[in-house]
């Protein structure tokens, strides 16, 4: 049973029998122990084309940060072949929340991509998952065009310093003890040549202001980075955020969200208002994102890129933070909640003709899941929008569960 120990049988029983009470949609574990595993962020491609082999990491153990020595193992598991597990690499580039930003290709049904370290630089590797064979490129990725030919990236080591779960640790950040440097930021990566050219600089985006009505913020003696890079479906934008903490800020952190083209020019400021969370693009011009923003406070919103325009969704009852992207079609928003009182976690669908919320299921997740190496359900759908796949600890370590949405959605 893994880490079951680390919780009562009466807890791991009463979760249990909570996820099967509650779930609308067929759950199945397609990973299972001694070893944990996980696949990490919600918008990222985990399932082949044909909906068949699914990405996922594995380790042999939870509940700390990885050291600099810790590898992490990558794979593939076959539904097609009663869940086998078929390893594929190994990498020392990876964290808790986002694993190694292993991700198929768009459009490829047999080369993967994700991060590893060669020395004192990270770096990304493109490996065909049928033959074997491997290209390195001299600069890791955070986010893959749709046409597979280029990628944004930040500073994993900037991001090991100022947002734990989200950097990779053995390699310092030379900029420390800078601000805002100028040298670091956003690198466009050229997949095919693997030329790196910085588009974006922290220091750039600490210059840019917030016009009214959004506030003016004291930066002095803040610390910035940059987190959460998202190309858009035709490949023409992409998102990132802000962050910064520390001196005049204090503790708390504070974010704003852009949008720029893929050369980092035409920036344009979505929303300046400090809170905003996790995003995902609707299409080419919207993007529903977590913000609070007057006068509704903590809302999804959907913007439109390069204008003012925003309006709520599902304000009723979509009434907290969690990890949304749409299904194809874009009738049904696919979403998750943190952990409420009872350790709970829901997975949802929201659909946006009839403004109901569907309950899929939810799961336990024990209260030493928490901080850095927490275990977010981060939903992620399958290419044809009928198959969801999670990641939860709920039966005493994280593992990779699948539902099948093929009774709601069609």
């Amino acid at each position: 049973m893994g880490s079951a120990g680390l919780l009562s049988r009466r807890e791991w029983l009463a979760g249990l029998a909570t996820l099967r009470r509650t779930a609308e949609a067929p759950v199945r574990a397609i990973t299972r122990g001694p070893r944990f595993h996980w696949f990490g962020y919600y918008d990222k491609l985990q399932f082949d084309p044909a909906c068949r082999y699914v990405l996922g990491m594995e380790v042999d153990f939870e509940h700390r940060s990885p050291r600099p020595e810790d590898l992490v193992r990558l794979g593939m598991i076959d539904l097609g072949e009663g869940d086998r597990w078929i390893p594929l690499a190994e990498t020392k580039a990876w964290n808790w929340q986002q694993g190694a930003m292993l991700q198929w290709l768009p459009g490829s049904d047999r080369e993967v991509i994700y991060n590893d370290r060669d020395g004192d630089r990270y770096i990304a590797v493109i490996l065909d998952v049928r033959s074997g064979r491997k290209r390195k490129l001299p600069a890791p990725v955070y986010a893959v065009s749709p046409d597979a030919r280029w990628a944004v990236t930040t500073d994993f080591r900037r991001l090991a310093d100022t947002r734990p779960g989200y950097g990779y640790n053995g390699i310092p950040d030379p900029n420390r003890e800078v601000l805002a440097p100028e040298d670091a930021g956003i690198w466009h990566v050229d997949l095919k040549t693997g030329r790196t050219r910085l588009v974006i600089s922290i220091a750039q985006i600490v210059r840019t202001p917030s016009p009214p009505p959004n506030p003016r913020f004291d930066w002095t003696g803040a610390k910035h980075w940059f987190n959460h890079l998202l190309i858009s479906p035709d490949g023409r934008r992409f998102i990132f955020l802000h962050r910064w903490t520390g001196g005049a800020a204090g503790s708390r952190r504070f974010t704003r969200m852009f949008t720029a083209d893929p050369d980092g020019k035409n920036l344009h400021l979505v929303d300046g208002f400090g809170g905003v969370s996790h995003f995902i693009w609707r299409d080419a011009r919207h993007i529903l994102a977590w913000a609070t923003r007057p006068p509704l406070g903590g809302r999804f919103y959907l913007f439109e890129d390069r204008s003012e325009r925003v309006e709520p969704v599902g304000a009723e009852v979509m009434t907290g933070d969690g990890h949304c992207s749409y299904l194809p079609g874009k009738r049904w928003i696919l979403n998750d909640t943190y952990p409420d009182r009872q350790r709970m976690q829901h997975l949802y669908l929201f659909d946006t003709e009839t403004g109901r919320r569907v309950p899929l299921a939810s799961f336990h997740s024990p209260p030493e899941y928490t901080g850095e190496w927490r275990c977010d359900l981060h939903p992620r759908f399958s290419p044809d929008g009928r198959l969801v796949t999670v990641d939860s600890p709920h039966r005493g370590g994280r593992q990779i569960y699948l539902l099948d949405l093929t009774g709601i959605v069609g």
